[in-house]
């Protein structure tokens, strides 16, 4: 034999106790199950993290843009869009440019259904957001009604709370009053119900409502102004390096925000729920570490004439220290490889069949996401069996200090 089949045949000959050493042979199982334990608790955890990034992500991100020009003092609009729009197509990675204009309403409904209010967006009929391509009811298309009444396009929610029903006649009342000789009057305007779309997202379906931009400028009473020029990119993540050359173009006036910079507080709640989530739930990992270092110390007391035999015929310290050097990486392999297999079993499992529900009014998703992504099973991998070879230091190298002849002299 090799010296390096020799230390793996004798480490895997002692984690197969005989019934005289069963104690060994229980705390060596309970010390897998620890280290798939932790494993998979920690591929769960980081794939609920990730799934919550992802949805929330792409549900914010189907419905605003990202990068933003805003005006820095909300005043009249922005009323030279139309000469910022082509001058912000040349920059690199976008990809679309959309002037909008959005403001608060008060929608009423036909008979039984109930009043209340919302944020009305006009949007290019031609640049539709990414959520509203693919509509829950309706189509898209019918914003381009060139006859009839305007359409409308309202949240799934936002429809179901107040009644408001696909194909229906809505009223929304202006929130610019104009005077009248009887007084202050707030203009109505009649739109028909066009679509309804959900983003899966509560605070969007529950609110939001999507117009032409023609006919939201005429329900805000402005001109040919919008209040926002969104940039969709083919990077997301190139939205700074964007945002400071828009910041050349728009003048002192606007400013350039990004996705992450609107978002930030969801973003960095997230970040720190997925540190949190790895200290710990890495935590069982030590505790399952600890195991492995009694079970080895154990070894050791238990296989002390083994030992001396082994050196008295000639195996050298470095040979006895990889033995047991080996047999916490062997521990650890085999609880990391039922770890990774648990934990992505679950959360694929967990994903696809919706497991744990949540209530949408708190949580803003009808159900918990899993994203488990294989990158997070490189490392967690390299952790759990890092981890594991750092628990045998300790007993491999008592095991070396054992001296045959005292080992042996009653023997």
């Amino acid at each position: 034999m090799t010296p390096s089949s020799f230390e793996f045949f004798i480490a895997s000959r002692y984690l197969r106790a005989k019934r005289k050493q069963a104690v060994i042979s229980v705390i060596t199982v309970i010390s897998i199950a620890g280290v798939a334990a932790g494993v998979a608790a920690l591929v769960i955890g980081i794939a609920i993290n990730n799934g919550f990034r992802d949805t929330l992500q792409r549900s914010l991100l189907g419905a605003t843009a990202h990068v933003m020009i805003l005006e820095k003092q909300p005043d009249e609009g922005i009323a030279n869009w139309s000469e910022l729009d082509p001058k912000l197509r040349q920059l690199p990675h976008v990809a679309s440019v959309a002037p909008n204009l959005y403001g608060p309403v008060f929608l009423t409904g036909p008979v039984g259904s109930q009043a209340g209010g919302a944020e009305l967006k006009g949007i290019p009929i031609g640049n539709p957001p990414e959520m509203l391509k693919h509509l829950k009811q309706g189509s898209f298309q019918r914003l381009n009604n060139s006859s009839g009444l305007p359409a409308i396009i309202l949240g799934s929610r936002l429809a179901q709370d107040h009644g408001f029903l696909f194909d229906s006649v809505v009223t929304l009342f202006s929130p610019q009053p104009v005077m009248t000789p009887l007084g202050m009057h707030y203009p109505r305007f009649q739109f028909r119900v066009a679509g309804i779309f959900e983003s899966g997202f509560y605070d969007i379906d529950s609110i939001w409502a999507f117009t032409s931009l023609t006919s939201a400028q005429q329900v805000m009473g402005v001109g040919d102004v919008v209040n926002s020029i969104e940039l969709r990119l083919d990077d997301i993540y190139r939205a700074p390096e964007v945002a400071n050359l828009a910041e050349k173009i728009i003048g002192p006036k606007l400013s350039a925000t990004t996705w992450m910079e609107q978002y930030h507080q969801i973003l960095d709640a997230l970040n720190t729920e997925r540190k949190v989530t790895i200290v710990t739930i890495g935590l069982i990992g030590i505790v399952a570490a600890l195991n492995i270092l009694i079970t080895l110390i154990m070894m050791v007391m238990e296989k002390n004439r083994d030992i001396a035999v082994l050196m008295s015929m000639g195996a050298k310290s470095r040979q006895i220290r990889r033995i047991f050097m080996l047999q916490g990486v062997m521990i650890g392999t085999v609880g990391t490889g039922i770890g990774l297999t648990l934990g992505y079993s679950l959360s694929l499992l967990a994903d696809r069949y919706r497991w744990l529900r949540l209530n949408e009014d708190v949580y803003a998703l009808n159900y918990v996401p899993f994203k488990a992504r294989w990158e997070d099973a490189i490392w967690i991998a390299a952790a759990a069996i890092f981890v594991s070879l750092i628990a045998t230091l300790y007993p491999a190298k008592a095991a070396t200090s054992i001296a045959p002849v005292e080992a042996l002299r009653y023997e």
